[in-house]
């Protein structure tokens, strides 16, 4: 039984910039589920409501706002987190993206016990799945996001037969997923082709990676790594590939600010990028 569902507060979204609540507000809302969007938590009164629900337990996924230790202890078992990664590696706000940008094979799902550090909590479940070399943040995501609803499910379900047991977390092999800054998403162009190619694929299909084009600013959704070598953000031929420090960058989806998404060849009918180009 579902008590109630905490969410972000509505934010401003769309042309008109009116105030929308979050996906999780409006389904609890069509499914008849109480819904809570505090703000913070750190205020008692705040805490006192949360408690007051009586909770067994608490599941928590991507809420965005820091849990206090005296919402962390008001249920009786506890709150769980579905945390996007194989813990103890990628602690933090950003695992999806520090896994493709540090290059993984692998990441997965790891429900924890919560506790008052960041993403330390003992191990309850795990499950791994593959990055494979064309994997973008946005497929990731949505696998993991899969995932993670399974693995939960199974987990309540085993805690309540009392046939799960925590594990604590090792110190070895533990990283920081730090947030995303917006000056990782620019492309540059120094670095090796293979580097850049995991940009492109950890900030795709949103935010997108960019490069400007005569002072234009032009994301980048998919790209590959491709052959030759000249002057790092050189076009180098009438296909949108582009040398980097090392290897060079073939660009195979770009989208231009307000437009769609579109191939390459699509951009380059509107728009001449000629061999010798300099991207900036």
């Amino acid at each position: 039984d579902i008590a109630c569902a905490y969410t972000q507060p509505p934010r401003p979204a769309g042309r008109g910039k009116q105030e929308q609540p979050s996906a999780v507000h409006r389904f609890a809302v069509e499914h008849g589920i109480a819904v809570r969007h505090p703000t913070s938590l750190r205020e008692a009164a705040e805490q006192a409501a949360f408690a007051a629900l009586d909770l067994d337990l608490a599941v928590v996924a991507a809420y965005g706002l820091i849990l206090p230790k005296a919402v962390l202890q008001a249920p009786r078992h506890g709150c769980l987190n579905i945390h996007a990664s194989l813990l103890p590696r990628w602690r933090g706000a950003a695992p999806i993206q520090r896994a493709i940008l540090a290059g993984d094979s692998e990441t997965g799902i790891t429900i924890m016990q919560m506790d008052e550090g960041l993403d330390t909590g003992p191990i309850l479940l795990s499950e791994s799945v593959p990055i494979g070399p064309r994997t973008n943040a946005g497929e990731l995501h949505d696998t993991l996001a899969a995932l993670g609803a399974r693995l939960i499910v199974e987990a309540l379900a085993r805690l309540a037969a009392g046939s799960l047991r925590p594990t604590p977390q090792p110190d070895e092999g533990a990283t920081y997923a730090a947030k995303i800054d917006r000056s990782e998403m620019r492309i540059d162009w120094m670095r090796s082709a293979g580097e850049l190619d995991r940009v492109v694929r950890a900030f795709a299909p949103a935010p997108g990676a960019w490069f400007e084009l005569d002072g234009e600013r032009i994301k980048v959704l998919a790209a590959e790594i491709a052959d030759g070598a000249g002057s790092p953000g050189t076009v180098l031929d009438g296909r949108l590939t582009v040398a980097c420090g090392d290897g060079a960058l073939r660009l195979r989806t770009v989208q231009r600010a307000g437009r769609a998404p579109m191939a390459a060849e699509a951009f380059l009918r509107g728009r001449a990028v000629p061999a010798g180009t300099e991207l900036a």
